[in-house]
C-alpha cells in the first residue's frame, strides 16, 4: 500500500511549523518513505510570543488559542499545498501540534492545535493528539519517534534528535528500542544566542569562541533526572528549569555559558549511550544525528570528540532528513493510525500496553 501523507511538527525551539509531504509505502511488512516536498514556515514574533505564553493563559483564552492555532496551521498547510501543487494528491494529514503542557505523572499532556479546526480548514482527514492515549495508559508519551526509527531507519543502532530537547533511541535485544529524553538542547543555546541579538548561534560560532567553565559543567550534571533510568521524558519547562540558573548567570559571558552548554549537552549524550549500550554489539557503532542541532558545526565537533572515545561515530544524513525527520515520522505514525495499527510502543514510554494513538477528524 502507498500513502501520500503530510506530517506536521512544531518543536520546542519555536523555529516554525515543519511540513513534510511524503510517500509512505508498506510491502509485506517492510516500510519505506520518500520525502517529496518539505518546508518550514517560521513563526513571526507574535506567534512565538503566543506559543511561549500559552501555559500562563486562562482556560477560556487557552481554548481560544487552541482553536486559533489549529486554524493557523490549516492556513500554512493550504499554502504549502498550493505552492507545491499538491491539490487532490494528499490522502490525509498527521499533526503533532505544539506541546504546551506535558505532565505524565498526572496522565496529562496537551499539544496545541485543534485537529477539528485543521480538518475543517483543509477539507482533508486529519489525525492529531498522537501522544494522548499513551499518557492515559500510564506512559511518558515520549519519545514517540522510535516507531519511525525502527521501521524507517532500522539500519542504525542509535538515533539522536537534537531539537529543543535532545532525545535518543537505542536498539536493544530482539529488535526492541529504549528511548528517552536526554536533556535540554537547542532551547538553551537559542536563549543564549538571543541575549546577543541573534535568533540562533549559526554553526556554533559564538559557542566556539568561549571557554569551558568546568565547575559549572560539573554542577549542571548533578541533577537527579540525568541519572534516572528510562522510560523518562522532559517537558519544555522541566528541561529548561534544570539549567535556567546557569543560563541567567551574568557572572560569566554569554560565549562562555554557550561553550559550556555545548559540552554539557555532549556529556549527557555520551553518558546516555554509555549507560544503555546496544546489546550484542561491539566495535565502532553508528549514531544517526538529526534535528536543528545537527547543523551546529561546533556542537557536532564536541560531540564527535567525546563519542569517538567510547567507540561511537556520528552520521549526519542529507539536509532534508536532518530538518524534517520528525515531521516524516509523524506522517508514519498517522499512517499506522489510519491502518489502526500500533504506533506507540509501551516498552519505550512505560505505558501499560502498546497503543494506537491519534484522534481522527474527517474534514472532507
Amino acid at each position: 500500500m502507498v500513502y501520500n501523507v503530510i506530517g506536521l511538527m512544531s518543536g520546542s525551539s519555536l523555529d516554525g511549523l515543519d511540513i513534510c509531504f511524503a510517500q509512505i509505502e508498506e510491502t509485506r511488512g517492510k516500510w519505506s518513505a520518500n520525502i517529496l516536498n518539505a518546508d518550514c514556515y517560521p513563526y513571526d514574533n507574535e506567534w512565538m510570543k503566543k506559543l511561549r505564553q500559552a501555559p500562563q493563559l486562562s482556560v477560556p483564552d487557552f481554548l481560544r488559542l487552541h482553536t486559533e492555532y489549529g486554524r493557523y496551521t490549516a492556513q500554512l498547510v493550504n499554502r504549502f499545498i498550493e505552492q507545491n501543487e499538491l491539490q487532490h494528491k494528499v490522502h490525509f494529514v498527521a499533526s503533532h501540534g505544539h506541546t504546551v503542557m506535558h505532565d505524565p505523572q498526572s496522565h496529562t499532556t496537551f499539544q496545541l492545535g485543534d485537529g477539528a479546526s485543521i480538518a475543517a480548514g483543509l477539507s482533508l482527514p486529519v489525525i492529531s493528539d498522537l501522544r494522548a492515549i499513551d499518557v492515559a495508559l500510564g506512559g511518558q508519551g515520549a519519545p514517540i519517534v522510535p516507531i519511525g526509527d525502527r521501521l524507517l531507519f532500522g539500519d542504525y543502532p542509535m538515533l539522536l534528535n537534537l531539537g529543543g530537547i535532545a532525545n535518543i533511541s537505542i536498539r536493544k535485544a530482539d529488535d526492541h528500542y529504549i528511548a528517552f529524553d536526554i536533556s535540554v538542547a537547542n532551547q538553551a543555546l537559542n536563549l543564549l544566542a538571543q541575549k546577543m541579538g541573534k535568533e540562533f548561534d549559526e554553526s556554533g560560532a559564538i559557542a566556539a569562541s568561549g571557554v569551558l567553565l568546568e565547575a559549572e559543567l560539573l554542577a549542571l550534571s548533578e541533577q537527579a533526572y540525568y541519572a534516572k533510568a528510562a522510560p523518562k521524558s522532559l517537558s519544555n519547562e522541566l528541561a529548561m528549569s534544570l539549567v535556567q540558573s546557569f543560563l541567567e548567570n551574568e557572572t560569566y559571558t554569554v560565549e562562555d555559558r554557550m561553550h559550556t552548554m555545548v559540552h554539557f549537552i555532549s556529556e549527557r549524550i555520551k553518558q546516555s549511550i554509555e549507560q544503555n549500550w546496544p546489546e550484542g554489539l561491539g566495535g565502532l557503532q553508528q549514531l544517526l544525528v538529526t534535528g536543528g542541532g545537527a547543523f551546529n558545526t561546533f556542537l557536532i565537533k564536541v560531540m564527535s570528540d567525546k563519542l569517538n572515545s567510547i567507540g561511537v561515530d556520528i552520521t549526519i544524513p542529507d539536509a532534508q532528513i536532518v530538518a524534517y525527520k520528525e515531521a516524516l515520522v509523524m506522517a508514519l505514525i498517522g499512517t499506522l493510525r489510519w491502518r489502526e495499527e500500533v504506533n506507540v510502543f509501551a516498552q519505550q514510554t512505560g505505558a501499560s500496553k502498546d497503543s494506537v494513538g491519534g484522534a481522527f477528524w474527517i474534514g472532507n
